[in-house]
């Protein structure tokens, strides 16, 4: 006999007593929680139960090995119904034997007990006039209620074993073990098949940043089974004030595998595949045909672009974020001839450096955090089956003047919306950048240096690492100032990732004679 199982048919007491029964032991006790007519006042006319079978029969399983464990028992096993039950029929079978009767007792109670606080049950009441909704039997099982639809305990008598009848009572426990979707499956939205449809659902997750924390950790607690964590970077010190996932000691290590391990700690049921690598365009199009929908946490245009044309060729969902200082995008691709992806919005990605990123710019921990939230409610709903909305929109968040405006897009048809490559746009950048020891010697090359950092990160430099020409690369977007184009241009920045993007920028415009720093400040000797 199984330790713990579901039934769709009445249970046979008589048939666990003989599968329980054993020369060895003296003591039997038997649980048996029926369907009254009655709750809190109200008439109840018959009861309906589901369960999350892929995590209860494990949790149930455990329940009944701890007990034997615990209490010494030799035999015991749990039955409980799931779907209509009528007036007077067996809701749960508890069953044990043991070589005394005090142990079977003891571990009689613990399973029923464990069963209510630990197994993701729930039940729906139908009474005469109406019906509760689906109810976590963990409500049911508060101190001092016996509301459980159960009489006293039955016990069999069978010769050479003792017998008790023993009223069932709960402790005041907290669930364990398992996590507890009750407070979603609760949403009618939800319910038992949503929370299913969830545990059989798969998310790829570009990125465990700022965005990627909190797309994971919902994700993972909301049941998701299956997801695939991307990031080729490891836990810094800088990240910790906006992706509370890691800690201190977490510092140095890769942040793709301590995600894995905190999210298995939230949720030990979920399935994870660690891809500690940046994404390229081979190996994002076979990943991603491995799972439902993908989720793009990155922080840079290249690697959006390369999701969003992964998504396209592969007809999957895609939730796209992004975040500069106070203010957030979203949006949602969804694999239909109506729906705009990013290229029929922005036919060609911009360069990754001309916007600031996190570490450049600046940014508060709840701005990603936002967002992060707010991507993971529309992946939820995607695998739910529910509107996402009701036309293609970009939404765009101002979390500093509370603003929320929501932007129509429309199909591109010039966009090619079923590549049957993806767009990888070369850059040739040995072309574009050049190499120097030390500032003296970029000096002396020639070209007039024009520091593009922004104030802030100027004053916190070296005054002797100071660039006379300070155009902060803000300024030079938003047209105010403008360069001499005939003029033979190194642009430095604090690394060479924002140089070598507006040097491209200014070759596109005409500028003949630009070059970016390799490497930015950082690389460089005074």
């Amino acid at each position: 006999m199984q330790p713990f199982a579901f039934s769709t048919v009445p249970i046979d007491a008589a048939r666990g007593r003989e599968a329980l029964a054993d020369p060895a032991c003296g003591g039997y006790a038997t649980f048996e929680g029926w369907v009254r007519d009655h709750n809190e006042g109200r008439a109840v006319h018959r009861l309906e139960y589901e369960a999350y079978a892929a995590l209860a029969e494990r949790e149930g399983e455990r329940i009944v090995a701890e007990a034997i464990a615990r209490y010494g028992v030799q035999h015991a096993a749990c039955v409980h119904r799931i779907g209509d039950l009528g007036l007077g029929e067996m809701a749960v079978w508890v069953g044990v034997s043991s070589r005394h009767r005090a142990e079977a007792f003891a571990a009689c109670r613990y399973i029923i007990d464990e069963v209510k606080h630990r197994v993701p049950i729930w039940k729906k009441e139908h009474y005469v006039d109406g019906d509760s909704g689906w109810v976590n039997c963990e409500r049911c099982a508060q101190p001092g209620d016996h509301a459980s639809h159960s009489p006293a305990p039955a016990a069999d008598r069978s010769p050479g074993h003792e017998h008790r009848h023993e009223r069932a009572h709960v402790a005041d426990s907290h669930p364990h073990g398992a996590p507890d979707f009750s407070r979603q499956i609760a949403l009618p939205e939800v319910g038992v098949a949503g929370q299913q449809r969830l545990h059989a659902g798969s998310v790829l997750v570009i990125g465990a940043g700022g965005l990627g924390v909190p797309v994971l950790q919902y994700l993972a607690a909301a049941g998701v089974g299956r997801i695939g964590i991307v990031d080729g970077d490891v836990v810094e010190a800088s990240n910790l004030h906006r992706q509370p996932l890691y800690g201190v000691t977490d510092i140095g290590k890769s942040k793709a595998t301590v995600a894995a391990t905190r999210l298995r700690q939230l949720n030990p049921e979920v399935t994870l595949a660690v891809h500690a690598e940046r994404a390229d365009s081979a190996s994002l199009v076979d990943w991603l045909a491995r799972y439902d929908l993908v989720v793009d946490c990155s922080d840079n245009f290249a690697t959006k672009f390369t999701v969003n044309d992964a998504a396209v060729i592969l007809g999957k969902p895609a939730v796209f974020a992004s975040v500069y200082q106070y203010e957030g995008q979203l949006q949602v691709y969804l694999p239909r001839e109506d729906w705009p992806c990013l290229r029929c919005l922005w036919p060609e990605a911009p360069r990754d450096g001309l916007v600031g990123n996190c570490a450049q710019a600046g940014v508060l921990g709840p701005v990603p955090a936002a967002l992060g939230a707010l991507q993971a409610m529309q992946t939820l709903k995607i695998l739910l089956g529910l509107p996402v909305e009701g036309a293609p929109a970009l939404h765009v968040f101002d979390l500093l003047g509370m603003h929320w405006r929501t932007l129509k897009a429309a199909r591109n048809p010039a966009c090619d919306h079923s590549p049957r490559e993806l767009r990888v746009d070369a850059i040739d950048t040995a072309a574009l950048e050049l190499v120097y020891p030390t500032l003296a010697a970029a000096r002396a090359s020639g070209l007039t240096l024009v520091d593009i950092r922004e104030s802030w990160e100027r004053a916190m430099d070296d005054p002797a690492r100071q660039i006379e020409w300070h155009l902060p690369l803000s300024a030079l977007l938003q047209g105010s100032t403008a360069l001499p184009p005939e003029g033979r241009y190194l642009i430095v920045c604090a690394h060479g990732v924002r140089s070598l993007a507006l040097a491209e920028h200014l070759r596109s415009l005409g500028y003949a004679a630009v070059y970016s720093l390799v490497g930015g400040l950082a690389a460089v000797d005074t």
